[in-house]
C-alpha cells in the first residue's frame, strides 16, 4: 500500500501540494504540456522574465524584464567574457586558463569566479562588461559587498542582450567557446547541487544553459560532491538598494532549439526558508509555462516527490550504485513505469518503479505523489 497520508504532507510541506496546483504550470500526474500560454508564476514567487525569438526578432514573453536581481552564478557569463575580450586573432584559451574556465561554465565553479574575480579587478569586471555590450540594468554589488560576485545586479532582459552579444556579435571562437561549454552543463554542479532545473528540465535538447542559486534556506547538493553550498547571503540591514540580497534566488538562463532560436531568461526570487526542492518545482512549471518557440517538450507525466534525497538507481532495484539523488520533495518527469524490487518504508511495501528519462534511471513509486502503488495514468515501460 502507498504512503498516502505521509506523502499527502510531505507534498504540502515540500512542495506545495503539486497535484492542486494547476495554475502554476504543468501539474504533477499529467502529460507534460505540447503548448504554452503566457508565464505563470507560482504563488509566493518574484520573477523576471525574457524569451526572446531570434527568427523573428520578436519577444515571445517580458515579465518584469528590467527588474535587477543578484545574479549569483549567471554573473559568470561576465567573468568569461570579460577575459575573452580581445585576446587576440584566435581568442585561443591555453590549457591552464580551460582547466578554470571550462568547470566554471559547465558545473559553475565558484573557487574559480572568485579567483578571477580577485585577480582582475573585483567590481570593475563589471563596470568593463556595462560599457562594452550596453548593459541597461547591470550594476556591480551594493558598497560594502564588493567581494560578492553573486551580488551583481542583473536583469532579464540584459541577460538577453548578453546572449545576443554571445550569438551574433562575439568573434566566432569566442561564442563556440562560451556555447559550446554551456551545452555541456553538468547536471551535478560542482558544489552538489543538481543544476538542471528551469531550462534544462522543461525542454529537450538543443539547449545551452547557465544557471544560478543562492540562499541560506537551500540544503546540501543532493548529487555529487554533498557539502554546503557557498551561497551568498545577505546579512540583515545590508545596503540592498533595489537588489534583494535576502530571499532565496534560483536563475535559469540560455538557449534553446535548433540553431540557439530562442533565449530564455527567467529570474526568480522564493520565499525565506523556501527548499532547494521547492523553489527548484516553482521554476520549473514557470519555465514550462512559457512560449518558446523552437522548443521540444519532453514526453511524460510530471508527479510531485516526497522524502529527503530519493536515490535515483540505474535499474528497478536497490542493489546497484544510486545515479545520484533528487532533491527533497522535487517534482520529477515520469516517462513510464515497471515492476522491479519491493520497497519497504515501514508500514508500507511498492513493487512499481517510475522511469526518470532526464535522469536516465528509476525511483521506487514509494516515493511519488499518487494515490495508488501503480500510478493511474502513466504508461507500463
Amino acid at each position: 500500500m502507498r504512503p498516502r497520508v505521509l506523502a499527502a504532507a510531505a507534498a504540502l510541506l515540500l512542495i506545495g501540494g503539486a497535484a492542486g496546483s494547476a495554475a502554476a504550470g504543468t501539474p504533477a500526474g499529467q502529460p507534460a504540456r505540447t503548448a504554452a500560454a503566457s508565464a505563470e508564476v507560482p504563488a509566493g514567487v518574484s520573477a523576471g522574465v525574457a524569451v526572446f525569438d531570434r527568427q523573428t526578432g520578436t519577444f515571445t514573453e517580458q515579465l518584469n524584464t528590467s527588474t535587477r536581481f543578484r545574479s549569483a552564478s549567471v554573473v559568470k557569463l561576465l567573468l568569461a567574457l570579460d577575459y575573452l575580450w580581445n585576446r587576440g586573432p584566435d581568442y585561443s584559451v591555453p590549457a591552464a586558463d580551460r582547466a578554470w574556465l571550462e568547470p566554471m561554465l559547465r558545473a559553475s565553479d565558484d573557487d574559480a569566479a572568485s579567483t578571477y574575480w580577485s585577480d582582475h579587478g573585483g567590481t570593475a569586471i563589471i563596470t568593463r562588461m556595462v560599457s562594452r555590450l550596453g548593459l541597461k540594468d547591470t550594476a556591480p554589488p551594493p558598497t560594502g559587498y564588493e567581494g560578492y560576485w553573486g551580488y551583481t545586479a542583473l536583469s532579464a532582459r540584459d541577460t538577453v542582450t548578453i546572449y545576443r552579444y554571445l550569438l551574433d556579435s562575439a568573434p566566432g571562437p569566442v561564442r563556440d567557446f562560451v556555447m559550446g561549454n554551456l551545452r555541456q552543463s553538468t547536471r551535478c554542479a560542482s558544489d552538489g547541487f543538481d543544476q538542471h532545473f528551469g531550462v534544462a528540465g522543461a525542454f529537450d535538447r538543443q539547449w545551452a544553459v547557465k544557471q544560478g542559486w543562492s540562499g541560506s534556506s537551500y540544503e546540501k547538493g543532493t548529487c555529487g560532491p554533498t557539502r554546503t553550498a557557498r551561497a551568498t547571503v545577505a546579512r540583515a540591514g545590508s545596503p540592498a538598494a533595489d537588489v534583494d540580497l535576502t530571499r532565496p534566488a534560483l536563475h535559469s538562463t540560455g538557449t534553446v532549439g535548433a540553431g540557439d532560436r530562442s533565449i530564455v531568461a527567467v529570474f526568480t526570487l522564493h520565499p525565506v526558508g523556501t527548499s532547494y526542492g521547492k523553489a527548484y518545482t516553482d521554476i520549473g512549471r514557470l519555465t514550462r509555462s512559457l512560449n518558446v518557440p523552437g522548443a521540444t517538450r519532453p514526453a511524460g507525466w510530471w508527479y510531485g516527490t516526497w522524502s529527503d534525497h530519493v536515490n535515483v538507481r540505474p535499474d528497478p532495484g536497490t542493489g546497484n550504485t544510486r545515479i545520484t539523488q533528487l532533491p527533497a520533495g522535487v517534482e520529477v518527469l515520469v516517462g513510464c513505469q515497471a515492476r522491479g524490487e519491493v520497497v519497504n518504508v515501514p508500514p508500507y511495501t511498492n513493487e512499481w518503479w517510475a522511469y526518470l528519462p532526464q535522469y536516465n534511471g528509476w525511483i521506487s513509486n514509494i516515493y511519488i505523489n499518487s494515490p495508488d502503488n501503480k500510478m493511474p495514468d502513466v504508461k507500463d515501460c
